[in-house]
């Protein structure tokens, strides 16, 4: 380098967002906020409860009192902030199914006070994806759904609540990460469609977005050949300046999703990326899911520097996302000022209130009304003490190993005599070979001594994105053809409705397992009475009178 003058080195620090480890934090954050550093990104990780991250908070504060805070918190499936019970309020698709925008913006509300109180000024959702692609691996409930103008009006929905606490909001995977079968964690998704097709169904909710006034906008890490058969979205400036600047008109802060996957990272290193995402457009680099450590964030500004100062990078451009990091900081602390100021209840049904006070009462509300089912009055509720069989799916990498997912804790919570395992696709291996007719398509089975210990029981199958998975639905398949009274709760995508009885919580967090437990057991969370037999093939939401309570 032949220039590392402070002013220039403020910038390149001023557009990174690294995570760290630990839930205090390191000297190393302190002295690089003190120094310029633009914010920081929490995770899971980082998480114990919300008085905790709030001390952590404070103390990154104390340093710099304009420090961009941010998470990766989009409720259901994918949470940092209750990642260690579940989200107490569901994700997208739930709400896609309830297709309440009212409801969407409540429920978003009170992330955003609870998100708040924390001290996080910048939260890396909503995802503003069309799941078009049945089959995506990353991206599925974490979708409002598969109509481009459905997930349009939740997107908006979802922006305004959140923004309304005072958090601002990023919508994401721009331009539009659900067409496709492929994880940019682990390689380069393409999308295939032509400008007609994205201008009619990707770009809609990111439209939707920019109308909504939503502050940040996330990158994918796409190829989009429509656009640009070159570069991922991430690093063209077809995509980020004469699609996302001059067309949608879009004027926040862009950030780039995680700098660390391979969709990026294989062609151009960690380093390349940085500076190639900056040159393209964008404002803001995440990472640290994976390096969270001072010394990368160092090698990351060097290479800013570095990029500056051999003419890769024009200054201009730096100085013009620098500019935008401090714009949103802005917003930020006058946002949440008046957010705290103009403090405002979120309607919910007074029958949604936890015994407990934990969680999320509105979330529930909305877990509630999203459950769809098929049944009869003699199989629902569950007359006898549960069997439950999880069936456990490799896990998405955007959710993460640490959050819980099931229905049968939540269930032994209204029936203690609830017994629950958990199978994996090499648990239901059949013992006797594929040819065996007992067996399902491609051989996988549910273990006879699974079907023999759940005898005299109610056996529950509980599976994710069932479509998905070859080993799983023949193993379903085979427990249905062994007991046809078996019920299906499906936690995910709910492509493939199976067996007499059937449940789409469509979603895996903490609130949806619960709402599903509910029907199970015949009451809810709290309350001795049972809940009325339910009619096939309706909501499990019944109305309620509403009330005001205090959001969060």
């Amino acid at each position: 380098m032949t220039d590392s003058s402070p002013s220039l080195r403020w910038m390149a620090a001023t557009v990174l967002q690294p995570g760290f480890t630990g839930t205090t934090p390191p000297d190393w954050v302190r002295r690089w906020i003190a120094d310029g550093l633009g914010g920081v990104a929490l995770f899971a990780r980082n998480v114990r409860d919300v008085e905790q991250v709030a001390a952590l908070t404070a103390r990154l504060r104390a340093e710099r009192p304009d420090v961009l805070v941010a998470i990766d918190e989009e409720a259901g499936d994918v949470t940092r902030i209750e990642s260690g019970q579940g989200s107490s309020r569901p994700g997208n698709l739930a709400l896609g199914a309830v297709d309440d925008p009212e409801l969407t913006e409540q429920v978003a509300y009170d992330l955003g006070q609870e998100l708040a109180r924390a001290g996080v000024s910048l939260n890396y959702a909503p995802v503003a994806d069309v799941n078009s692609d049945p089959d995506n691996p990353v991206i599925g409930v974490r979708s409002f759904g598969a109509d481009p103008h459905l997930v349009a009006r939740h997107t908006a929905a979802w922006t305004r609540g959140l923004q309304a606490a005072g958090v601002a909001a990023c919508a994401k995977h721009f331009p539009g990460h659900g067409d496709t079968s492929v994880d940019s964690h682990v390689a380069v998704p393409r999308i295939a469609g032509d400008l007609v097709r994205l201008d009619t169904v990707e770009l809609v909710p990111f439209r939707a977005a920019v109308a909504a006034g939503t502050q940040a906008m996330m990158t994918g890490h796409l190829l989009v050949p429509a656009l640009d058969d070159e570069h991922p979205a991430t690093m063209s400036r077809r995509v980020l300046i004469d699609l996302l600047r001059e067309q949608l008109g879009f004027t926040g802060v862009v950030i780039t999703d995680g700098i660390e996957m391979q969709a990026v990272t294989r062609r151009y290193g960690l380093a390349g990326a940085t500076v190639r995402a900056l040159a393209a457009g964008v404002d803001a680099v995440c990472v640290g899911g994976e390096h969270a450590d001072e010394a990368t964030t160092r090698l990351l500004r060097d290479a800013i520097v570095e990029a500056v100062t051999d003419g890769r990078l024009p200054v201009r451009r730096l100085a013009d996302a620098a500019q935008r990091i401090v714009r949103l900081a802005g917003w930020t602390i006058r946002h949440r000022d008046r957010a705290a100021a103009g403090h405002r209840g979120t309607v919910v049904p007074e029958a949604a209130a936890r015994p407990d006070a934990a969680g999320s009462a509105v979330g529930l509300v909305a877990a509630r009304r999203a459950v769809r089912f098929q049944a009869d009055g003699t199989t629902l509720p569950l007359h006898r003490p549960a069997y439950v069989v999880e069936f456990a799916p490799q896990r998405n990498i955007a959710i993460g190993a640490e959050t819980p997912w099931g229905i049968g804790g939540v269930l032994a919570e209204l029936r203690p005599d609830t017994v629950t395992i958990r199978l994996s696709a090499a648990e239901t291996a059949p013992d006797s070979g594929a040819g065996d007719p007992t067996t399902g398509r491609d051989g996988s089975r549910l273990p006879a001594a699974v079907l023999a210990a759940a005898t005299g029981h109610a056996l529950v199958l509980v599976v994710r994105d069932l479509h998905r998975h070859r080993w799983m639905s023949a193993a379903v398949d085979h427990a249905l053809a062994a007991r046809p009274d078996a019920v299906v709760v499906e936690l995910g995508v709910p492509v493939r409705a199976t067996g007499g009885a059937y449940l789409a919580t469509y979603g895996a967090s903490r609130a949806n397992a619960l709402a599903a437990a509910e029907i199970l057991a015949g009451r809810r969370l709290g309350q001795p009475e049972r809940v009325p037999a339910p009619a096939a093939s309706r909501s499990a939401g019944d109305p309620q009178d509403p009330v005001v309570v205090s959001g969060g």
